[in-house]
């Protein structure tokens, strides 16, 4: 795994809600946004949050403000570069594509997050997590089966697949995943191949269908047409962020 190399701009970093946080992985540029809770006291957990294919956007950042609101400190990764961003969903899927067949750059992007996010003054870097969204649901997972130092990891409608050869190792974060139980880009052959995976590993695993709920079920702006095959589902966001907080609460 490459070395998470970060900026200097880390160290000088006002510990506020909702500061962009530039940061590397290796020579690699990556921006981040870091949301902190303001009245802290102490140390604090910290969750990485990784974004969809599309990259890092406005939901993650409202998702990791939500975070900072239950007393966390939060990161939303960029795993694709400093402005890197695709343009339309055919260049976010050949991007999210590059990852995925290289599991090992991927994990070392999200390596460099979790450490960015150690750094910060107020964060308790024995008490991370890793959650993520579609691509990042993933990435999520990566965390876990990669042993990066992370209590607990969390899936959204994530693609549950590994590469060819893979083999199962053991799994020691816990991990929750957040399923549309109708969603057509995760076949059942994947659902049931990561439950033997998480089987083999000994892993302390939840795994949650929501029924009514496709693909990108957390995300307004996939609408409301179940027949895309992504569309926002709101008992299925309001269930899998409360499933997430019970995680969280237990491990931290």
């Amino acid at each position: 795994m490459r070395s998470a190399a970060l900026a200097l701009s880390l160290a000088a970093l006002p510990i506020l809600a909702g500061q962009p946080l530039n940061y590397a992985d290796g020579a690699t540029k990556l921006a981040g946004y870091l949301a902190h809770p303001a009245d802290a006291k102490g140390k604090v957990p910290g969750v990485v949050v990784i974004h969809q294919w599309m990259g890092l956007t406005d939901h993650e950042r409202k998702v990791s403000d939500d975070l900072a609101r239950l007393g966390y400190a939060a990161l939303a990764a960029d795993i694709y570069g400093e402005g890197v961003r695709p343009a339309n969903t055919g260049e976010a899927g050949k991007l999210a594509g590059s990852f995925k067949g290289d599991r090992a750059l991927y994990r070392s992007r999200i390596a460099a997050a979790i450490e960015a996010l150690k750094a910060q003054k107020g964060v308790d870097g024995s008490r991370i997590a890793v959650i993520g969204f579609c691509f990042g649901g993933t990435g999520a997972l990566e965390a876990a089966r990669g042993g990066l130092p992370v209590k607990a990891v969390v899936s959204f409608h994530g693609g549950l697949d590994v590469p060819t050869g893979y083999t199962p190792g053991p799994v020691s974060a816990k991990v929750l995943v957040c399923h549309g139980a109708d969603d057509p880009w995760v076949p059942a052959k994947d659902v049931a191949a990561f439950q033997e995976e998480m089987r083999q590993g000994k892993a302390d695993y939840v795994f949650v269908a929501y029924a009514g709920a496709v693909h990108a079920f957390t995300q307004k702006e996939a609408g409301g047409d179940n027949s895309k095959g992504a569309a926002y589902n709101e008992a299925a966001h309001r269930r899998s962020w409360q499933h997430m907080k019970d995680l969280l609460s237990e491990v931290f």
